[in-house]
């Protein structure tokens, strides 16, 4: 397997990272996978931001031009406006009941505010996360064992 190219130094337009929604992605990453590494961007957002950008999935990501990169970061951040209502991460939010598209930090403090508060009101989910146990129904009799619990135990 040949190893990959590195962009000639000759090249001074190449960006080697690339800050998208408070976010460093590596410029050397296709498109798709660059914006893929942003928390709350799976690969079906981004082929739609990409083809909404009409950018080249498969150009590199610091190859592209500054006007690009900044659409680019304008679709991301707008995702909700454009996107079906199934295509968001998070439908009907608790405190304001709209549809939200929640990336990078902010994602990370939604959820943590939701399982605080699943905590808060001792539902059946609080319970298991508080206690680190297996929350969406999953067996806990042989997987997921942590610890000394391994084996057979005979009285």
């Amino acid at each position: 397997m040949a190893k990959p190219t590195k962009p000639k130094a000759e090249d001074e337009d190449f960006n080697f990272i690339v800050r998208i929604a408070n976010t460093d992605i590596d410029g050397q990453k296709r498109t798709i996978i660059g914006l893929q590494g942003i928390k709350g961007i799976g690969a079906r957002t981004a082929h739609t931001i990409a083809k909404r950008a009409n950018v080249d999935e498969t150009s590199k990501l610091g190859a592209l031009d500054d006007d690009k990169i900044k659409e680019l970061e304008k679709l991301v951040t707008t995702y909700v406006e454009y996107a079906p209502n199934w295509a968001v991460n998070r439908q009907m939010d608790y405190e304001s009941g709209a549809d939200m598209h929640l990336i990078g930090m902010d994602l990370k403090m939604i959820q943590e505010d939701d399982v605080n508060r699943m905590k808060m009101i001792r539902s059946y989910r609080g319970i298991r996360h508080e206690t680190h146990k297996k929350v969406r129904g999953q067996r806990t009799r042989t997987n997921g064992r942590r610890g000394l619990t391994l084996g057979v135990s005979k009285k």
